[in-house]
């Protein structure tokens, strides 16, 4: 039997108007967003529709709004395929809170606080300019690894972030670690090596202050086991246990995503067919590069693109 993953949107994927016209048509939706105005105290779901785009950019703001406008689309599509139940949920680093949110794992109003948290905590962890991250196109995991290790070593730490698909890794750690990785990187046969416009050095051990405030976070949190698997990005295998939904979300801030090998893991759990919940294409794109042909893709964050999925007849 074919199965079907839902997967949600990390930081980098927001843009200004996201959420908006499903929030003007559907209720469903208008409650998400206002449901997080409320939790927050202040109107994301304005930041969200109108901006400004340098507001919406900052990590302690990004992080609830990617969720938010994710959970709106996960709401609109609940109630228009009612029942529809994945066989797994993944998200993105951030993205992976609105797959424990459709799994029933963490209430909304309590993610959506969660992570704005996380993401302030993420901001303060290593002071404006000690910290980095860049994309390496174009080298195998192996050596990009090597290369991490031998400038790690010299005293300059710098790590695998995001394995996002062949090809295509970020790294992040100290400003000095990921230039000198990136220029061995280069040398190492790298086709492009491009920084990253970001506020710290996620997912990298330069993250274990903001891993133990968010830990401190999320002893408050009521977590429930997940009503499905959920693939965690620490691990790429799917968990469901409360106590281990919480362990790996404090992991998750000073460790890599591994989302290639969550994409792999899946389809070798006999997904053939992922839809991406949340704005942007991003994952999807990834998807692309990593499943074998074959498998459907479908991007899901607007009207129209949610008229297609349900009438497409893809999930039923």
């Amino acid at each position: 039997m074919s199965k079907i993953a839902f997967v949600f949107p990390g930081q980098g994927s927001q843009y200004v108007g996201m959420g908006a016209e499903l929030a003007e048509k559907s209720d469903a939706a208008k409650r998400v967003f206002a449901e997080a105005d409320n939790a927050l105290g202040f109107s994301l779901s304005t930041l969200c529709f109108e901006g400004p785009e340098e507001q919406l950019r900052l990590t302690a703001n990004t992080q609830p709004a990617i969720l938010t406008a994710s959970v709106a689309v996960w709401a609109v599509l609940q109630e228009q395929l009612p029942g529809v139940q994945p066989h797994f949920v993944a998200g993105h680093s951030l993205g992976e809170y609105s797959a424990l949110v459709a799994a029933g794992s963490i209430r909304f109003a309590d993610a959506v606080r969660t992570v704005r948290s996380r993401g302030q905590f993420m901001e303060e962890a290593v002071p404006a300019g000690q910290g980095a991250m860049a994309a390496v196109l174009g080298l195998e995991r192996a050596e990009l690894q090597s290369v991490c290790e031998e400038v790690s070593a010299g005293g300059n730490p710098v790590q695998l972030a995001n394995l996002n698909c062949p090809g295509q890794i970020v790294i992040s750690g100290s400003a000095e670690g990921v230039n000198q990785a990136s220029e061995k990187a280069r040398e190492a046969g790298a086709k492009r090596v491009m920084p990253l416009n970001v506020s710290g050095p996620f997912h990298s051990s330069l993250m274990a202050p903001a891993a133990e405030k968010l830990a401190s976070v999320l002893e408050g949190v009521p977590i429930e086991d997940a009503e499905m698997p959920v693939v965690a990005n620490v691990s790429a295998r799917s968990v469901q246990q409360a106590a281990e939904i919480k362990q790996s979300l404090v992991q998750q801030v000073s460790s890599p995503v591994l989302w290639e090998d969550s994409v792999q893991y899946m389809v070798d759990q006999g997904v053939t067919t992922f839809v991406e919940i949340g704005p942007g294409k991003v994952l999807a794109g990834l998807i692309k590069k990593i499943a074998p042909k074959g498998t459907v893709v479908h991007s899901v964050q607007d009207v129209s693109s949610l008229e297609q999925l349900v009438n497409g007849g893809v999930i039923c």
